[in-house]
């Protein structure tokens, strides 16, 4: 009894340890230290040694997704949220540092001026102005019911409120930022020469295009020092490569000629029914029966000729067509024009579809009144256009006589569309639409043909459960001898699969490249547990993947390799001018062209402003190097965008100088503020330091 008594205290303990036991049975060794590690279950990040909640986040993530729609991916959510955070910390952080505070009454200012707030009918008062007590009211009811609320209105408005905040945060810093920077009247001065100043002169131009790419050699060793001279630029977060061989699950030949045999089968039946819409709903169809007349030229190209040359009860198929089997059978044939002509009188009633508010007549007391109107109208046709005018309700044409432009058999509702083709010219009658009762006049057809009513069967042509059983056993095939150390490539060209490679993928990406959003795959890749040369099969919405790590890249400094599609044009560039500028010892240009097998050139009214050259294209560079060259001096090996360059200025016209060059300075102070707001938040964010654990949670 005692150790029943002390089972029965310890009772909740024992119950946490039979839990974190079967967790232990179930879960690999990293689960378990994951589940132990609070930064990982608490924290998604830190920015500036302030860590991001993970409760507060995933909340923030919702709330996107709720904003934003269906569409958005739990990823693009994540990534858009992430960045929205690390903005609102890291101007917070610059404000704080400044002494600058976004106070309450200026967040509430902003928010006030917030149009959908602002013009919202909900918060005026009787005279339609917004009425700041209205929307207080509003906001204490909703925080007062946000326990009962499932939409959870009042965390969406916090979140507005938290954005509205930082937004002001991120406008208050940079307008601080911008007053910084400025431009004075001697650089708003220079800038205006150096822009608008002409030069003429003559060039000697040697691309290097020149030097075949085969001709000049790129070490790796070369690559490698280019990388580590220029590390800024190549610092890159972790990727992964893989390698991968998709399996697309899709109809065998066989399947498609079972479909073929059901459909025959059923073709007998299809020729002897007499309700063809039951015949149809019975067998099934991927896609309705369409009432439609057609013409020719609106069937599929490889049945055209067979259904008109059918006779009306035959059954035409099967036929493939957009990876459907279908089988057709002929209802009717009409002739019919392929456009019409005609006036209309609308008579709307309350229900009807797009009335005025101001109708008020009854569906009955409208048909009578069409009747009435018809009765008219065939009396006396030249009735017609006095009566559009003032009783139809489609004002589009009332001052038309009620005459619409010619118009075509699938622009119309069916009901209006059947009576304008299916009747004769000159015809007069009435139609009921959704939009009320038309009295109808046919004013004018135009290329009567032959056309056809259809009722077809058709079905979709899929893989059958053996074929997906086949596929499968194919992918897990693949995957199981990979796994058993065997090369992916070897046996794709055995087995005449293709083997796609895919490098730089990133820690926080959904999408796959040729294998759509597949965000089971990003996370494998970069679980720790995954060794390079691991493999596995992954589930694709339609087929699957097997999918092998090749390659690690550690967030730092990017593998010389890798760097190498970026640097070894650069350095092939670097080689070429090189070998270019030997050959440009000249003391004039045309020595100099001579000794390069080309010709001088001359160029005229080129300015820094618009840096193009006659017969190569924009080379800021090189005009710049132009507008610095003294007047009459050879200035050889300017290496430009497309080449190297040999030129001597004969004249440089400077433009008439200003009054006054507040102007310039303006434009070029302007100029500078932009660039520092386009780069302000990537800069400080370079500055910043930032723990990123996204990718551990989501």
């Amino acid at each position: 009894m005692a150790i029943l008594s002390k089972i029965r205290e310890r009772s909740m303990f024992l119950i946490v340890i039979i839990g974190l036991a079967l967790f232990a049975f179930v879960a690999s060794p990293k689960d378990i230290l994951d589940f132990f590690n609070s930064s990982k279950v608490d924290s998604v990040g830190e920015i500036n040694g302030e860590s991001v909640s993970r409760r507060d986040f995933a909340a923030q993530v919702e709330a996107y997704k709720t904003n934003v729609g269906p569409n958005v991916s739990e990823t693009q959510a994540v990534n858009a949220v992430w960045n929205n955070v690390l903005s609102e910390k890291i101007f917070k952080t610059q404000l704080e540092e400044a002494g600058i505070v976004v106070g309450e009454k200026d967040i509430w200012d902003a928010i006030v001026e917030i149009p959908s707030i602002k013009n919202a009918e909900i918060f005026k008062n009787e005279i339609g102005l917004f009425d700041e007590e209205k929307f207080k009211e509003y906001l204490a009811n909703l925080k007062s019911n946000s326990k009962d609320q499932a939409n959870n209105a009042w965390l969406n408005w916090l979140q507005t409120e938290r954005s509205v905040k930082a937004n002001l945060e991120k406008s208050a810093y940079t307008q601080l930022v911008r007053y910084g920077v400025g431009a004075s009247l001697k650089e708003g001065e220079r800038a205006y020469l150096e822009g608008q100043t002409k030069l003429d002169g003559s060039y000697v131009y040697v691309p290097y295009a020149s030097i075949k790419d085969d001709e000049v050699s790129v070490s790796a060793a070369e690559v490698e020092a280019y990388v580590n001279a220029h590390q800024d630029q190549f610092e890159t977060e972790a990727t992964r490569d893989i390698k991968y061989v998709s399996f697309d699950i899709k109809a065998s030949q066989k399947d498609e000629d079972d479909l073929k045999d059901d459909l025959n089968y059923i073709v007998p039946g299809f020729v002897k029914t007499e309700n063809v819409a039951e015949f149809v709903e019975d067998e099934g169809t991927d896609i309705a029966l369409d009432d439609r007349f057609l013409f020719k030229n609106n069937l599929p190209t490889v049945v055209a000729d067979e259904i008109f040359a059918a006779n009306k009860g035959n059954v035409v198929g099967p036929y493939k067509f957009q990876n459907h089997l279908r089988i057709s059978k002929v209802q009717d044939f009409v002739k019919m024009p392929d456009s019409v002509q005609a006036s209309h009188i609308l008579v709307a009633y309350v229900g009807s579809r797009a009335a005025n508010p101001e109708i008020t007549r009854s569906e009955e007391q409208a048909k009578k009144l069409a009747d009435s109107i018809l009765t008219v109208v065939k009396k006396r046709p030249s009735k017609f256009a006095v009566l559009a005018k003032n009783i139809s309700a489609d004002k589009s044409n009332s001052e038309k006589a009620g005459a619409l432009d010619w118009f075509t058999y699938n622009q119309m509702v069916p009901e209006f569309r059947d009576f304008c083709f299916l009747n004769k010219n000159g015809k007069i009658g009435i139609v009921k639409t959704t939009f009320g009762y038309h009295v109808i006049k046919i004013t004018g057809q135009k290329n009567i043909q032959k056309a056809v009513k259809l009722a077809t069967i058709s079905k979709k042509i899929e893989a059958s459960e053996d074929t997906e059983n086949q596929i499968f056993e194919q992918a897990e095939s693949l995957a199981y001898e990979v796994s058993n150390g065997a090369s992916i490539d070897e046996l794709a060209k055995e087995k005449n699969y293709i083997v796609r490679p895919l490098v730089g993928i990133k820690a926080m990406e959904d999408a796959v490249a040729g294998l759509g959003n597949n965000r089971s795959i990003v996370r494998w890749t970069f679980d720790a547990e995954t060794n390079v040369n691991s493999v596995k099969r992954f589930d694709l919405d339609q087929g699957y993947a097997v999918v092998v790590l090749s390659n690690k890249t550690a967030k730092g400094l990017q593998s010389a390799s890798a760097a190498s599609a970026k640097v070894k044009p650069i350095l092939l560039k670097e080689k070429k001018a090189a070998l270019i500028a030997a050959k440009m010892n000249g003391a004039d240009l045309n020595s100099i062209a001579t000794a390069n097998a080309t010709e001088v050139k001359n160029f005229s009214n080129v300015t820094m402003a618009a840096p193009t050259i006659s017969g190569v294209g924009i080379e800021p560079g090189v005009v710049g190097a132009i507008y610095a060259s003294p007047v009459d001096k050879v200035v050889s090996n300017i290496v430009g965008v497309k080449g190297v360059f040999a030129v001597k200025v004969s004249k440089k016209e400077a433009p008439a100088d200003l009054p006054s060059y507040e102007g310039s300075r303006n434009s070029l102070a302007k100029e500078n503020q932009n660039k520092l707001a386009r780069e302000l938040f990537t800069s400080l964010k370079e500055l910043s330091d930032i723990e990123d654990n996204r990718a551990n949670i989501y």
